[in-house]
């Protein structure tokens, strides 16, 4: 009888990494741990269902992981929010394929110091910012979310999407306006009408 050795790739020990391999595992680390909060409500807020978002910040990590050694330090940021633009976008795409019901309506776990009210209300306005979002151009709505609910500045702004000062303020400007539009528009017909 003849038996077959099979090797099964272990992790290696850190005393088994390399230093470049150390540097790089530490790099990642303190990316994932300064930006993940930031890769998970941008997800969310450029379309990716909730049920969706932990699967979509594992993939923009995993991304990153691959091409560490590519992207400048003073660019981690810029690269980072360029990874989760796309995979946010390849998730709306996908989900329009998909026939499942999306779980979004679920909603948050309750805190027992609302009331019913409350929390009707707050849904409410969450979808109503969720579709106001969604009608957005995707080069005003990447402006607007950053700097209305990242709270970054326009000289952020202008450096993680690689574009003048100028252009995030006339984008924001008009995002702005949109946004006005579009929430009137909405609230007139009830939440039928984009």
């Amino acid at each position: 009888m003849v038996t077959a050795r099979v090797h099964c790739p272990t992790r290696p020990t850190e005393s088994e990494l390399t230093t470049d391999a150390r540097d790089a595992h530490a790099r990642l680390r303190r990316l994932f741990e300064q930006e993940y909060d930031f890769v998970w409500r941008s997800l969310r807020r450029f379309g990716v269902e909730a049920e969706n978002t932990e699967d979509a910040a594992q993939q923009v990590f995993v991304i990153v992981s691959k091409k560490l050694d590519q992207i400048e330090r003073e660019d981690e940021r810029r690269y980072l929010f360029g990874i989760v633009l796309r995979v946010a976008s390849n998730a709306r795409r996908s989900r329009g394929r998909r026939r499942e019901v999306s779980q979004d309506s679920v909603g948050e776990p309750l805190d027992a110091a609302v009331t019913a009210d409350g929390l009707i209300e707050k849904k409410e306005a969450r979808a109503l910012l969720e579709r106001v979002l969604g009608a957005l151009s995707d080069d005003l709505r990447v402006v607007f979310v950053l700097f209305e609910l990242e709270e970054m500045t326009l000289v952020e702004i202008s450096a993680v999407l690689g574009i003048p000062v100028g252009t995030a303020t006339s984008r924001l400007r008009r995002a702005r306006e949109q946004f006005r539009t579009i929430a009137a528009r909405l609230r007139r017909s009830g939440g039928s009408d984009v």
